[in-house]
C-alpha cells in the first residue's frame, strides 16, 4: 500500500526543519526542532485528509503548504518559547 501523501508531509515538516535551521536567532539544539516539525507535519496533513484536500495516498500540493508553513511556524513558536526562557544570568 503506497503512502505518497504521508511521504510529502514528512518531506514538507524536513523542509521546513532546514528553513528554520537556516535562521540563527534562538538556534539550540536540532533534536527537539526535528521532532517537532515532522510531528506537526503529520498533524496537519492529517487535518488536511480531513478537511478533504490532499489524502493518505495522493500528494495535494495544498496539503504540502499547509503541512510546511505549519511546521515552520511550530518551529518559530519553539524558539519564542525557548528565547523566553531565563537562562541563568542576570535578572
Amino acid at each position: 500500500m503506497s503512502r505518497v501523501g504521508v511521504a510529502l508531509w514528512l518531506g514538507c515538516g524536513f523542509i521546513a526543519f532546514l528553513l528554520a535551521r537556516l535562521v540563527p536567532l534562538a538556534r539550540r539544539g536540532w533534536a527537539m526542532e526535528l521532532a517537532l516539525t515532522l510531528a506537526v507535519a503529520l498533524l496537519l496533513g492529517t487535518l488536511a485528509t480531513a478537511l478533504d484536500f490532499g489524502g493518505w495516498r495522493e500528494p495535494d500540493s495544498r496539503a504540502g503548504l499547509f503541512a510546511v508553513f505549519g511546521s515552520f511556524a511550530a518551529a518559530g513558536a519553539l524558539r519564542a518559547v525557548q528565547s523566553a526562557k531565563p537562562t541563568g544570568g542576570r535578572p
